[in-house]
């Protein structure tokens, strides 16, 4: 009786990791749309802002995570369900998991900061190939930090995508706006590299954190994270706002815009809900799978950027950009390539491994 009980729990247990896989597929899926959807509409709102007079860099930095509020509900929600249940599984995080959350969040205030400097001298298909090596310090700091290996294709992904932004630095001359001084062209440039540097750390700190903190990841630990670091990193630039004034500078910004008042807070309320959802699809990958997840589909999302950026913006795309894009696409697909042989390797192991008969 009891050996019939075992084995039918036994029996069980791969059905329900299947059902967990497959919830846990679902909602990878949607934080892709959630990511590819708000990248590419709040990085063109952003071009926009500064292409029609737009000059208040903190203000678009807090445009992040400002939708950080609505996170509340969901949460309150879930809390009274399970309390309701009466289930006694921890629902909030550890304390040493909102301190990680505090980090991440000054961290990701000063990330955005650094991206909207890039954005606002710089056209859009020139900043998402820049962006776009976050994946190679995503890399880099995932082998430090959460012992990821390194492989060939990641070396090799990693250099050529350097070299793509390489490419770029050296004829960066025929792309600059008119009016803007090399100075600044090379500020923007700069500062979206260190920008790319502190987003690949941030990915790698994010699965560090869940790591270290040792709790088992669920929809409502992942909601929680999110919450924290988006109200931390959004104190963060209202800090910053205040200090610049940025807040008494609004009024005078809408009179000045180029395409009017209205469409001026249209423009700020679309990029906060674009970049939301970006911070959403962002973390929410990194949680349910790996920030090097998050570092490829990053990476694929470039050239379907160029491709907006050169219908809805003046934009032009030369010789130089197709040839950075080559090499970051070519450093994706290594990269690709590589986690896909690894996989199949490891399933074969276990195939092997599940086969031999048991030892007496």
């Amino acid at each position: 009786m009891d050996m019939e009980i075992e084995q039918e729990g036994n029996y069980n247990k791969p059905k329900k990791l299947k059902n967990f896989m497959s919830i846990k597929t679902l909602l990878i899926l949607i934080y892709c749309i959630f990511l590819s959807v708000g990248q590419i509409s709040g990085v063109l709102l952003v071009r926009i802002y500064y292409l029609h007079g737009g000059k208040r860099k903190w203000l678009q930095s807090s445009l992040l995570t400002a939708g950080f509020p609505i996170f509340i509900l969901p949460i309150y929600i879930s809390y009274v369900k399970k309390k309701t249940n009466n289930n006694n599984i921890r629902f909030f995080v550890t304390p040493k998991l909102a301190i990680f959350s505090a980090i991440l969040g000054i961290l990701f205030g000063i990330c955005s900061y650094l991206y909207t400097i890039g954005a606002s001298y710089l056209p859009v298909s020139i900043s998402s190939l820049l962006s776009s090596t976050s994946l190679a310090f995503t890399v880099i700091f995932a082998y430090f930090m959460v012992k990821h290996k390194f492989t060939h294709y990641s070396v090799n992904a990693v250099v050529l995508m350097m070299l793509g932004s390489i490419i770029l630095g050296l004829h960066m001359n025929g792309d600059r706006p008119i009016g803007e001084s090399n100075g600044q062209y090379t500020l923007g440039f700069v500062m979206t590299i260190i920008g790319a540097a502190l987003h690949g750390f941030i990915n790698a700190g994010v699965e560090y954190s869940h790591v270290k903190a040792g709790v088992v990841v669920t929809f409502d630990l992942v909601m929680q994270i999110q919450f924290l670091i988006s109200m931390f990193s959004s104190l963060f630039c209202i800090v910053a706002m205040i200090i610049n004034k940025d807040f008494q500078a609004i009024t005078r910004e809408t009179e000045e815009f180029g395409l009017g008042q209205r469409k001026y807070y249209m423009i700020l309320a679309l990029t906060a809900i674009s970049l939301q959802s970006m911070m959403i699809g962002c973390l929410g990958m990194i949680y349910c799978s790996s920030a090097l997840l998050f570092g490829i589909v990053n990476a694929l999302l470039v050239p379907i950027q160029q491709i907006f950026s050169v219908i809805f913006l003046p934009e032009s795309f030369n010789s130089d950009k197709w040839m950075a894009l080559a090499m970051c696409l070519w450093g994706f697909a290594s990269y690709f390539y590589g986690e896909y042989k690894d996989n199949m390797t490891n399933k074969v192991t276990k195939t092997k491994h599940a086969t031999l008969p048991d030892q007496v």
